[in-house]
């Protein structure tokens, strides 16, 4: 699915009257509603690495990004948006958003340590061969949650501290390691 019915999406699933799984569960809902508006916030207030720009336009050859997520991730939020707008620089890539929890179940093939972490960027090229993965999350948001949780920090601090660093951070440790990723796989004719 697109980006923008992604959104309506998540939106719908703040209505019900029907939830599907998990969402019957109030906290998966709040989950969503929050991630929801998160996006819409980051929508409104990213800015793109100058450097990611360019390089992404420059792109020749067809892409296909996978995301891999569901609305009540919280690490898809800050992350979403930027893939999103960063798809739009350039009409050779098409994205392609996937729910972890619903056929095909692409995640069993994209595993994190033996789980299913999400979200999870699969760059693929025409042919469908993958060029790069990335995710779950940036690497010094990993080693914040690990330490965190190391020291035993209750799980609503937790979450909290990740989304004091990703507000922090403003998506700039992430578009650094896409980058990294992009110029290591492939590079475009007119970057060479």
């Amino acid at each position: 699915m697109t980006y923008a019915e992604y959104l309506h999406h998540s939106k719908q699933l703040l209505f019900g009257p029907d939830y599907p799984h998990p969402y019957e569960n109030p906290a998966y809902l709040e989950y969503a509603r929050l991630g929801l508006s998160r996006m819409k916030r980051w929508d409104k207030s990213m800015a793109l690495d100058a450097s990611l720009v360019i390089y992404i336009r420059a792109i020749d050859q067809p892409q296909t990004w996978i995301v891999i997520t569901e609305p009540w991730c919280g690490d898809a939020a800050p992350m979403l948006p930027f893939i999103a707008r960063l798809a739009e620089e350039n009409p050779l890539i098409t994205l392609d958003i996937q729910f972890r929890d619903h056929p095909p179940f692409l995640i069993e093939h994209y595993l994190t340590n033996g789980g299913k972490s999400i979200p999870k960027l699969i760059v693929r090229d025409a042919e469908g061969k993958d060029l790069f993965t990335w995710g779950p999350r940036p690497v010094s948001a990993q080693q914040l949650v690990q330490d965190l949780n190391a020291a035993g920090t209750d799980k609503s601090e937790v979450v909290l501290a990740l989304q004091n660093w990703y507000n922090d951070n403003k998506g700039n440790e992430m578009q650094q390691e896409w980058l990294r990723l992009f110029q290591t796989s492939l590079a475009p004719a007119s970057i060479k």
